[in-house]
Formats: C-alpha cells, sequence, structure tokens
C-alpha cells in the first residue's frame, strides 16, 4: 500500500538515521556526501528519502548522489571479500527484476538479459499465495522445499530465445496444476477437482509442490546465466536481489560454478534484500567518481548506470 508505505517512511526515516550515526560512532559532520535511492520503486518513499538527502546535504554543504536501486544490488557484491574482478556478469533477481548484467566497471554495465514479463521474485510469491501460503511467500517456499523432492512434480521450462526470461507461463501451468489438483487429464479431458480436493492435495504434498516449483524458477535462471557466460566468456558470475538470498538458487549457483570452472561470488544476506548497504557502496564510487547531482534537482535527479 504506497500510501502507508510514504507515511511510513515519513514516521521513522529521522530515528532510524539517528541510530545509524548513533552505531556507527560518528557524527553528522564526519559525513562526506549523502547517498539516497533515486529509482526505481514507490513514488511516494523516494520522495521522502529523496527530500530528506537534500535536506541533509544542503544543511551539512556536502556533495549529493543519486543512486539507481538496481545498480545497487550488482555492486553490493563488492561489499565485503571476497569480491569478483571485472567483468562480472551478475544475475540480479528481485521481485520486480530479473536482469543478467554485464559488468565491466562500477559504471560501465549493460543488461544482456531480463524478464518479458514477470519477475522471478514475483513468480514465487504468486506461486505461494497459489498454495496458500502468506505474503511475501518466497521464503516460505525455500523453506517447505528443504523436506521436498525437487523431482517429484515436472513444470515446464519457457523456450525464450536469447538470454530473456519469461515467467509468466510457469505461472499459469503451475494454477492448472493446482486446480487439477494434480491430474492433468482424464479421458483426454481436462480435470477440475473441487476446491475441497485442490486443498487437500497442496496439504499433502506442499513440501514436494515447493520443492519442485522452487526447482524449476531456479533452473530457468541458471541456464540462462549458462548461455550468457558461454557468450560473453566472462567466469565471474555473481548473483544479487532479493531472490539472491533463496538457499536453493545459493546452492544451485555454486554446484554449476564448480562444474563449469566459474568463480562464483554470493552476497551476505544482510545484501541481498533491499539495504542501505549497497547504497552506500554505490555512493562510494560515484563519490570517488565526483557523480553529484545538484542540489537544486534532488527528487527529480536522474541515477544513471
Amino acid at each position: 500500500m504506497p500510501e502507508l508505505a510514504s507515511r511510513a517512511h515519513m514516521q521513522n526515516i529521522v530515528p532510524v538515521v539517528d541510530t545509524a550515526i548513533k552505531e556507527a560512532g560518528i557524527s553528522l559532520s564526519d559525513l562526506s556526501a549523502i547517498a539516497f535511492t533515486q529509482s526505481p520503486g514507490l513514488i511516494g518513499s523516494l520522495l521522502v528519502g529523496a527530500q530528506f538527502a537534500k535536506s541533509l546535504s544542503l544543511a551539512l554543504q556536502i556533495p549529493l548522489i543519486a543512486v539507481h536501486h538496481m545498480q545497487a544490488h550488482v555492486l553490493a557484491n563488492l561489499v565485503e571479500e571476497p569480491k569478483p574482478s571485472f567483468p562480472f556478469l551478475c544475475l540480479t533477481v528481485s521481485g520486480g527484476h530479473t536482469q543478467i548484467v554485464q559488468c565491466l566497471s562500477p559504471f560501465d554495465m549493460k543488461i544482456i538479459g531480463e524478464t518479458i514479463d514477470d519477475a522471478a521474485g514475483e513468480a514465487f510469491d504468486k506461486s505461494a499465495s497459489l498454495l496458500g501460503l502468506p505474503y511475501p511467500g518466497g521464503p516460505l517456499v525455500d523453506k517447505y522445499a528443504l523436506d521436498g523432492n525437487p523431482g517429484r512434480f515436472s513444470f515446464p521450462e519457457p523456450q525464450i530465445p536469447g538470454l530473456n526470461f519469461s515467467f509468466s507461463g510457469l505461472k499459469t501451468s503451475i494454477l492448472y496444476f493446482l486446480q487439477n489438483a494434480g491430474k492433468s487429464h482424464i479421458h483426454k479431458e481436462i480435470y477440475l477437482a473441487t476446491e475441497e480436493e485442490q486443498q487437500q492435495f497442496i496439504k499433502d504434498n506442499l513440501a514436494d509442490l515447493c520443492a519442485s516449483i522452487q526447482d524449476r524458477i531456479i533452473s530457468i535462471l541458471l541456464n540462462k546465466l549458462k548461455k550468457a557466460s558461454i557468450q560473453t566468456g566472462i567466469t565471474e558470475i555473481c548473483i544479487a536481489g532479493g531472490v539472491s538470498a533463496n538457499s536453493g538458487l545459493r546452492s544451485a549457483l555454486v554446484d554449476m560454478g564448480k562444474k563449469y570452472k566459474w568463480n562464483t561470488f554470493i552476497p551476505p544476506f544482510q545484501y541481498c534484500t533491499d539495504n542501505a548497504g549497497m547504497i552506500a557502496i554505490t555512493g562510494y564510487y560515484k563519490y570517488l567518481n565526483k557523480d553529484f547531482v545538484p542540489l537544486s534537482e534532488g527528487a527529480s535527479a536522474k541515477a544513471t548506470w
């Protein structure tokens, strides 16, 4: 609910910043610049952050740095050691984005593959909703999948040319599968189970359903990533974004990295979901590059990446 989100931002931004300053053991006078998330995101929440950052920058007379949210997810891989060397590929997966980014430097990035419809994170959450799990359902699918058999149920992998992704067809196939309570056809006619049959089927097979759904989403992601590595010749491979916290994806990437002799990098959990650390590391590189925005622009500044 965007309106409630922006109001919550207004209520919390001062105490959150105050707490961060105190825990860091510094004062506002120690700051060299102010970095803020410019886009993408909920406009009301972004405006609150941008205007606060602009005010603080103006009061302290220090530079203002606009950060693109997706660039920050990629550069989260550079916060702590071990770090990838340029060039590297980054599979960035979240509730709103699914991209393969070719990174030549902190400021030279190119999206070489992206979803043509829904994001992987949205596919996780929508599938969880179909299974009756609460929002956000992605982490719950991951949790139940740990006790399930990923080979129990089979879901189709979209045949999309190139490096782009598609998850809408997968979601539809999962919907029909559950509506049929796992029985696709009977006497060449589509079988529609009753609501009670559907719920009982889900209850009896929840762990296997979660494992099978998660396994297919992960295979879609990593098969494209493998294709991107072959096409570019790049073997420094990273993941980023909220979905990179998924234990199945993290484990599968490590396994694929060993198989194809990749150097794989996975951010700590605290840098996977949206966080200030990834904005800070991007702001750091932009500060070194003197990539500032005029105080007169503030929230209207366009963050490039």
